[in-house]
């Protein structure tokens, strides 16, 4: 077993980076099971509805950038800690709320947060853990998102059957305030990358303090290509996962007119799909190369989307068909930590992970607003398989002129001056 040949220092590092994904997405996930609620109670339109998740996804690309940058200039570890308190706090905050405008600015701020711990966890676990798991350990640490939509999902059963709609959201909100405690494990067991360090100590302290030019290295020339190839594969990436994880909840009650249990029901067995796609990626990630696995479950991922929302099946196929929705969608994301970080050097390496996925994030934010505006005028299930389809199309486009980064020592830390950042390897490079 892979996991036993890792070290102390390694396996530590993968529990506090996966408890943060998995309590990250506990979080966030939280909204789209209120949305029907809200709905229901505030006279929220759909429209609305996909604003607020719209909103604090553009916002966690802002705070996925500006985290990155910062865990480059003081320490993964350390930002890793001031986000997950952050987003936790927001998230408790977001329970108080008593219209749409309040819930929009308690989200956005939210937004910060989630996007800011996984750009400093993503970095922290690819510098920690050697080459040869590096691709499972953060596939590994991905799959924490599951654990934590699942724990949303549970909670959203129990607190729906035992409470009234209208205390049970605020609840569900509430307890979203737990995460904070995770950072007691963070500054007890956690400690900084290797390489992060001796990148730190080899930059002269004018280096240090000129830290604005820092945070735009990512677009000089050497880098640019990479820069923006890799945010075009993470806008697909996101857009079309958010697309339908946004308004999966809502699909399944008011389309298919299935209950509170119903619904739990339909997304336990995507969520465990979900799980095990994050593991299957994780490991095909190291044994086929981050390249090959993104292709596979795009087109797959493609697929499955337009049988779920665009072709009418019935119930029960649409419960065995949730499996591998949740399988093909999320094994996507199992090497997107890896292979961010492979693409960039030490001294820009969380300016360049935490921009891209999250200008990525930002822009695909975009997608569940637009599948609101298009259920106006088509059937909401027909709006999510067309904006998803889409936003697939666009990452496999993508992928098709970015590199293979799989077995790259990204543990010697980058040359200190501009001119020496290594130039961008050959586009489109077999797998």
């Amino acid at each position: 077993m892979w996991w036993q040949d890792l070290t102390k220092r390694e396996r530590r590092t993968m529990t506090a980076c996966f408890g943060g994904w998995a309590l990250d997405a506990f979080d966030v996930q939280i909204y789209s099971f209120a949305i029907p609620t809200l709905i229901a109670t505030w006279g929220m339109t759909q429209v609305q509805a996909g604003y607020v998740g719209t909103v604090a996804l553009l916002f966690s690309a802002m705070g996925g950038w500006i985290a990155g940058a910062l865990s480059d200039r003081f320490g993964r570890v350390r930002t890793l800690q001031i986000t997950v308190v952050w987003f936790a706090f927001f998230t408790f905050l977001s329970g108080f709320a008593t219209d749409y405008w309040h819930l929009l600015v308690l989200r956005s701020l939210q937004g910060l947060g989630f996007g800011g711990e996984w750009a400093a966890g993503a970095v922290l676990i690819s510098e920690v853990i050697r080459p040869e798991f590096r691709g499972r350990a953060a596939g590994t640490v991905h799959s924490g998102f599951a654990v934590g939509w699942a724990g949303a999902a549970l909670l959203f059963a129990l607190l729906f059957s035992l409470l009234p709609q209208e205390q049970a959201w605020r609840a569900m909100f509430w307890i979203g305030v737990l995460p904070a405690l995770l950072v007691i494990f963070i500054r007890r067991y956690v400690t900084e990358s290797d390489v992060f360090e001796a990148s730190a100590r080899a930059r002269s302290a004018t280096e240090r303090r000129s830290g604005g030019r820092q945070f735009l290295r990512i677009f000089h020339r050497d880098l640019l290509r990479t820069t923006v190839l890799s945010s075009v594969f993470a806008v697909g990436l996101q857009g079309g996962y958010y697309a339908v994880v946004t308004w999966l909840p809502t699909y399944l009650k008011t389309q298919k007119g299935l209950s509170v249990l119903g619904t739990g029901s339909y997304l336990a067995v995507i969520i465990l799909g979900a799980f095990c796609g994050f593991l299957a990626g994780a490991h095909l990630a190291d044994w086929i190369g981050r390249r090959r696995t993104f292709l596979l479950f795009a087109v797959l991922s493609t697929i499955v989307v337009c049988l779920y929302t665009l072709v009418p099946i019935d119930n029960g196929l649409m419960l065995v068909l949730g499996f591998p929705l949740g399988f093909c969608a999320n094994a996507m994301f199992a090497p997107t930590g890896a292979y961010f970080a492979e693409l960039f050097p030490t001294e820009v390496r969380g300016t360049g992970q935490g921009f891209c996925y999250n200008i990525g994030r930002g822009i695909g934010a975009l997608f569940p607003a637009l599948v609101g505006l298009l259920s106006t005028s088509l059937p909401l299930g027909t709006a999510i398989g067309l904006y998803t389809a889409g936003a697939y199309g666009l990452a496999i486009l993508a992928l098709l002129f970015l590199p293979e980064t799989r077995g790259r020592d990204i543990t010697q830390a980058a040359p200190s001056t501009r001119d020496e950042l290594p130039p961008l390897p050959a586009a489109a490079t077999s797998a």
